[in-house]
């Protein structure tokens, strides 16, 4: 009889972790004069009605799969993202101290949003360059992908051989992809809310097995 060789299935090597990485679902609209709450210097604006549906539609998406742990930022949209999920797996959700949003200083609580939509030159320039740090007070490209990769890294130095569930921002998936596939900084820019994308850490390696998986929002 011929020896066979199939194609493998992947698996995640011995040793690493397993990181789906998870987008907050939409938040509050920002509004002219208007400022969000803030924490530490963050914009921190609660989820809209359709964050919530979306933060529900992942619960249900990922219900039945195993996580060792469940982490967040501290910004609230985070911890209402995960309170579906972490209540069907019966998980208290542990905040990473790294993994909060880029800092956008004076354009933080809602007037990045507003000077995006309006196409101001400022913004523009930060397209350009691909680094936030071009706005007056905010946290330069290098210094937030330095603590994204702190984040994950941490995470999966106390995970190996797990699976783990982390509820984070769209600049911090945006950061972690483009690390690890050595892509442009703003590549990965723009992960929908509420998608589910995949980040396998293994020793100082970081392997991209998804990005931007939306199947379970369709119906919103």
């Amino acid at each position: 009889m011929t020896q066979e060789y199939r194609q493998p299935v992947y698996a995640p090597p011995a040793g690493a972790a397993d990181l789906y990485l998870i987008r907050h679902g939409e938040s509050a609209p920002a509004r002219p004069g208007v400022s969000f709450p803030m924490k530490d210097g963050h914009g921190d604006p609660p989820l809209h009605p359709q964050g919530e549906r979306q933060a529900i539609a992942v619960a249900e998406r990922l219900k039945n799969e195993t996580f060792a742990a469940l982490y967040v930022t501290k910004l609230i949209r985070t911890h209402q993202t995960a309170a579906p999920l972490a209540a069907q797996l019966g998980m208290t959700p542990i905040e990473n101290p790294d993994l909060h949003e880029v800092s956008l200083g004076d354009w933080d609580g809602g007037l990045y949003r507003i000077k995006a939509a309006e196409g101001d030159p400022i913004y523009r320039r930060v397209v350009e360059m691909q680094d936030w740090g071009v706005i007056p007070g905010a946290e330069t490209r290098d210094a937030f992908f330095t603590r994204v990769r702190r984040g994950l890294f941490s995470i999966a130095e106390t995970h190996a051989d797990e699976r783990v569930a982390v509820v984070v921002h769209g600049g911090v998936i945006g950061a972690a992809l483009a690390i690890a596939s050595g892509a442009q900084p703003f590549a990965f820019h723009g992960a929908a809310n509420g998608s589910i994308s995949r980040l396998v850490i293994h020793k100082d390696r970081m392997i991209v097995r998804g990005f931007n998986d939306t199947q379970h929002l369709h119906h919103l």
